[in-house]
């Protein structure tokens, strides 16, 4: 059986649009040639992809399935595009790596510097998302391969444990809450806060989180990275949520305390992940086995 790259991103399309027409739109076809491919596609398979209605389509089990295939495979002929492409400039492999702010600002950096140093041919292209953001690109082979908090994960996605990621509050010494142990997020929400900026995963984690008490955080700034929030909360300007390695490096030059948060989700586990290990190309399986020994030290 003999599968047509165009008829997968095709397909792919259509069931993103939930519409052939919007499909064929997509990926520039007219929408009579793309109806005659997915009906030989469907003829090909033995099996019907799509159900059709007034309001576009759906897809069948069988559809559901092609899609997650699908995906993977165009993925792969992308990276396999890139790589080759990359000869030319003298670099022979790329890894997509996502990673949540916690690992992207505190853990990867040196690490990943020694890989490319003791990597000269492999260069990575490492982007900050949210942990879920990364499981669903994960899982739907976006990419390769994340490092995103263990709860995020579904069973089906592979994971190594690479570090503990407990995130605290942390406030000046002249806080009234500077000599607590720990708080419940829900005593916080209220108050004054420093931050990250908008775009950062790390944001949208906290903010989803107040948002499940019922309230938007009130923040004072909006920063770039957890020095710059360490200097704004020890001047008072307010409290802030970090990760607890951020903060404690921070604490050790700055007018700072750090508490810990009662709330379950505070406690977090990072954890290298993959659809799966064994079929990772093979600079990303390098890059793995890097991080696990990274993760044993």
């Amino acid at each position: 059986m003999r599968f047509d790259l165009v008829d997968l991103q095709l397909f792919v399309a259509i069931a993103e649009t939930r519409s052939i027409t919007g499909g064929a739109q997509r990926i520039h076809l007219a929408l009579a040639s793309a109806s005659a491919r997915i009906k030989r596609l469907e003829v090909a398979l033995g099996v019907s992809l799509l159900r059709r209605g007034r309001r576009g389509v759906e897809l069948t089990a069988a559809g559901e399935s092609l899609l997650d295939h699908a995906r993977v495979v165009l993925h792969h002929v992308e990276a396999m595009r890139g790589d080759l492409a990359a000869f030319s400039r003298g670099v022979k492999a790329t890894v997509r790596f996502l990673a949540n702010t916690s690992g992207l600002s505190e853990y990867l950096p040196k690490t990943l510097a020694a890989f490319l140093a003791e990597q000269p041919h492999i260069s990575i292209d490492v982007e900050e998302h949210e942990s879920g953001e990364i499981a669903r690109a994960i899982a739907t082979g976006a990419a390769d391969l994340g490092l995103a908090a263990e709860h995020a994960l579904p069973d089906s996605i592979e994971r190594i444990a690479f570090s503990e990621d407990r995130l605290v509050l942390v406030a000046t010494r002249h806080d009234e809450l500077a000599n607590r142990r720990q708080v419940e997020f829900r005593e916080v929400v209220e108050r004054d806060f420093v931050g990250l900026i908008t775009s950062s995963a790390l944001h949208a984690h906290i903010a989803g989180h107040a948002a499940r008490l019922g309230t938007r955080l009130r923040f004072r700034a909006r920063l770039n990275n957890f020095d710059a929030i360490g200097q704004m909360v020890a001047a008072g300007i307010g409290v802030a949520v970090m990760p607890e390695v951020a903060a404690r490096r921070c604490a050790r030059s700055m007018r700072i305390n750090v508490i810990r948060i009662g709330d379950s989700w505070a406690n977090r586990r990072l954890m290298i992940c993959a659809r799966s290990f064994k079929t990772l190309p093979r600079p990303a399986k390098l890059l793995v086995e890097h991080l696990r020994k990274a993760a044993q030290h």
